[in-house]
């Protein structure tokens, strides 16, 4: 067995041994709650791309303002958007076989991103952005942001192409992806952090993600406090 296929052995059934001993109920529905249209993306912002890229940095402390539903359509569409009628999207992807799936956490309830609709699928109604912050390590910016965007990987997508590559293939993907949602919050005035350090299997359990769907990623994104 190879050692892409011995990892995701092992975090299935981590996973399975996790669902055992917690007996928690996954937070999500199993079928969408309702299906929210998102306004058109922004594609002729007014701030030029190399001011945003100089202004980029890690912001952990935030304003308790919420964001609007046009803010967030922008944000996801600009880590995971279609861009043409081919189906191509706004960061690059291996055999342009996407393998990442985005959710959202907002106070009313969790969302997943469907890029070729430009909609977000309701999964929960409650806020559980307390249910994320014990996953992740009770980073306070997790807490404090309107908003976490949660990078999952399907890694069987890339990995019926390219074999053990995959793993690299889809990490760098989720760099991509997250850079973009990065810089277009510091468009809208927004900060955003990367968090890479959680509990995987907990945020995944917690939050009713599917089995295939390994976190990868957790981004809060808000207002700066400062």
């Amino acid at each position: 067995m190879s050692r892409f296929w011995a990892q995701r052995l092992a975090a299935y059934l981590a996973l399975v041994l996790l669902f055992g001993a917690c007996r928690a109920t996954p937070a999500a529905s199993t079928q969408p709650l309702e299906t929210v249209e998102l306004p058109p993306p922004d594609t002729t912002g007014e701030r030029p791309l190399e001011a945003v890229v100089a202004a980029r940095r890690s912001v952990r402390t935030y304003t308790d303002e919420t964001l609007s539903l046009a803010q967030v359509g922008q944000l996801v569409w600009a880590a995971q958007g279609v861009t043409d009628a081919a189906g191509h999207r706004t960061a690059p992807s291996a055999g342009a076989l996407y393998p990442l799936e985005l959710y959202v956490v907002l106070p009313d309830g969790l969302y997943h991103y469907l890029p070729a609709q430009h909609q977000l699928a309701r999964l929960a109604e409650e806020d559980l952005r307390e249910v994320v912050w014990e996953a992740g390590l009770r980073q306070d910016a997790l807490r404090e942001a309107p908003a976490i965007f949660v990078f999952t990987a399907v890694y069987e997508r890339t990995a019926d192409r390219y074999g053990d590559r995959a793993e690299r293939y889809v990490h760098m993907e989720a760099g991509h992806a997250a850079q973009n949602l990065a810089l277009q919050a510091v468009a809208l005035g927004l900060g955003s952090v990367p968090i890479g350090a959680m509990h995987d299997d907990q945020v995944q359990a917690r939050l009713g993600l599917p089995a295939d769907h390994v976190p990868l990623y957790l981004i809060p994104v808000g207002y700066p406090r400062e």
